[in-house]
């Protein structure tokens, strides 16, 4: 095994012993998830909490007000829900944070727990759907996808298999029929959606063709009613239509909106919640189906990261802004907003608002790059770090980030850029990158750069880019092909070698992978060789320091070890941190680490240490 320089880890950022609190207590200060809860049994409910130092899953039973841990393995858990009776526990079992595993299941008032569907085979969840007689799952593994039912406490039988990418979407109430998202027309990016009866015969199939994706949310609450809720991009966005699937008739909902949305259904089937996404905030909405008329529910400006609509109409939602860390909060029928779930402990300080930045930029399909900036205090050029966000199917928001506080404290400016790819701005803009992913994005990214360096904010001398995941992987691409740019690169799990990422990560993102590069390695090798970072290595001037876990099942470990040795065949200096997880840790005090390690490595390539 080779040997990489080690990522220095200070024993603290801050001489400044309030500032070095301050910023700790920001990432392990207790927080919860937006609580879930059993179907038939609404008083038990499931969340997720770093209570104890590792984000875990809690039971919290509403009647007598008591929380339980539930799990607690080395690295974590965060995947469980509840049986429709609540009386069963189900969570996800994987090795070391690989993803990898099977489903098993506790009583809700006990630590025991065993195998919840023998005769089913480990791999990626892909789906589960807990109904009262019913329970279906859906793995992924290398040879595809398997949907399996069983019914009536019976063995599971496989209704679905198929090579390509797919999962198990939702139940009816009734527990008569359900839904599969399937890519058989290959393009997981873009899926179709097939209604079956349990027993595994087709009832309705549904697909609006190529480059337009379906996604099953969940059907009406009420027995015997089939209309399943969808969001379709019929016409260049996500919007919404109900999905009558025992008639195959539909209707879609056209709202007044200007941005995204999403929803989810009232208790009587009789309106949606309706979640509203535009320019990196969210508004909530009521929907009532008959009038069609929307009327809007008070939510403070930010960021809504989860809602639902309890049996008694209250709206429960998880919430924050750039300036306010989360809280989990309900929104009662007549009104009254309440904080809903408090963790034990004080609550995470604050931080500073982001400010809106849209660039202009010369191509379609929008006019602007939207970038979210924060900025310490002080005049003049200050050390900046361009954060990339994930995905790329994903966006950054005016949401609480202990992250982009850390920089904050540390003396950075950060810029969030929702590049070309992001979702939240179209359907053009987030299939922009499909055959030249990464370069496009590092176009806008170059276009937010510029802008600035107009204004002042910063030099290239002083710019830092950072990101991981697909962040990573644009960091390492930004280091190779815009070499003159950067001082700095921080790679967080990242995509460096794509031929050899694609021979060995997860089944899954190799169909999401052929969807975005048009094809495998074989089919297009030029596009995977002209947008991998390991092509450019030779390029690259500026430090770098990347990330990786051990048990990476997305960024597999040996794909960024063959960077590394290109890189340390050469005289650019950098620093690799290996950690014993998978794809991120789950486990606080090895976030700190990790966080302290990327700001300490930033500052001395800006000469601020």
């Amino acid at each position: 095994m080779s040997t990489y320089p080690a990522a220095k880890v200070p024993e603290k950022l801050f001489e400044d012993p309030a500032a070095e609190q301050r910023w700790r207590a920001r990432f392990s200060a207790p927080r919860v998830s937006l609580p879930d809860w059993a179907r038939d049994a609404p008083q038990r409910s499931l969340y997720v909490s770093n209570v104890s130092g590792t984000w875990e899953i809690y039971a919290w039973d509403r009647e007598r007000d008591t929380h339980r841990q539930v799990t607690d393995r080395p690295n974590g858990t965060f995947h469980g829900t509840l049986s429709a009776d609540g009386e069963h526990i189900w969570w996800f079992s994987d090795t070391d944070g690989d993803e990898f595993g099977s489903w098993v299941v506790q009583p809700f008032g006990s630590d025991s727990h065993e195998s919840a569907l023998p005769g089913t085979h480990p791999g990626y969840p892909s789906g589960l759907e807990l109904g009262a007689k019913v329970r279906g799952v859906a793995m992924s593994t290398d040879d595809g996808v398997t949907v399996w039912i069983a019914r009536d406490g019976g063995a599971p039988e496989v209704i679905y298999q198929h090579e390509q990418d797919g999962g198990l979407s939702a139940l009816s109430w009734d527990e008569t029929v359900l839904v599969i998202s399937h890519s058989e027309h290959g393009d997981s990016r873009h899926p179709a959606l097939r209604v079956l009866r349990v027993d595994g015969s087709a009832v309705a199939e549904k697909w609006d063709g190529p480059g337009k994706g379906l996604e099953a949310l969940d059907f009406a609450p009420v027995a015997g009613d089939q209309r399943l809720l969808v969001l379709h991009e019929r016409r260049g966005r996500e919007e919404l239509l109900i999905w009558d699937v025992e008639s195959d008739t539909e209707t879609e909902i056209t709202l007044d909106l200007p941005g995204e949305v999403s929803a989810d259904w009232y208790p009587d089937g009789s309106a949606l919640l309706i979640a509203h996404t535009h320019h990196a905030r969210t508004t909530m909405h009521r929907y009532d189906i008959a009038s069609r008329t929307l009327t809007d529910l008070p939510t403070p400006a930010g960021t809504v990261g989860g809602a639902a609509v309890r049996p008694d109409g209250s709206v429960e939602y998880s919430w924050s802004s750039a300036a306010t860390p989360s809280l989990v909060r309900s929104l009662s029928a007549g009104g009254e907003d309440r904080v809903l779930l408090s963790p034990p402990g004080e609550r995470a300080p604050g931080s500073q608002p982001v400010t809106d930045v849209f660039v202009e930029v010369p191509y379609g399909p929008n006019d602007t790059v939207h970038a979210l900036v924060s900025r310490p205090e002080g005049d003049g050029p200050v050390p900046t770090v361009f954060n990339l966000h994930g995905g790329p199917h994903a966006a950054d928001e005016d949401r609480f980030s202990a992250y982009r506080a850390a920089w904050l404290d540390a003396g950075f400016a950060v810029v969030e850029i929702n590049y070309r790819g992001s979702t939240g701005y179209g359907s053009a803009w987030r299939d922009a990158i499909e055959g030249r992913p990464g370069l496009t994005e590092l176009e806008d990214v170059a276009r937010v750069q510029d802008w600035a360096f107009r204004e002042g904010l910063t030099t290239p001398e002083l710019s830092v880019v950072a990101g991981a995941s697909w962040g990573g992987y644009l960091t390492l691409l930004a280091m190779g092909t815009q070499p003159e740019r950067w001082a700095g690169g921080v790679a967080g799990v990242p995509v460096a070698d794509y031929v050899s990422a694609y021979a060995d990560e997860m089944e899954p993102l190799r169909a999401y992978d052929r969807a975005l590069f048009g094809g495998s390695p074989d089919d297009v090798p030029d596009t995977y060789r002209d947008c991998s970072p390991i092509t450019y290595v030779d390029q690259v001037r500026a430090p770098v320091l990347v990330l990786a876990g051990d048990n990476d099942p997305r960024c597999p470990i040996q794909q960024i070890l063959n960077y590394l040795d290109r890189l340390a065949d050469r005289d650019v200096p950098f620093e690799f941190y290996r950690y014993d997880a998978g794809h991120g840790s789950l486990v606080i005090a090895e976030t700190l680490r990790q966080v302290s390690a990327e700001i300490a490595f930033a500052r001395n390539v800006v000469g601020r240490p």
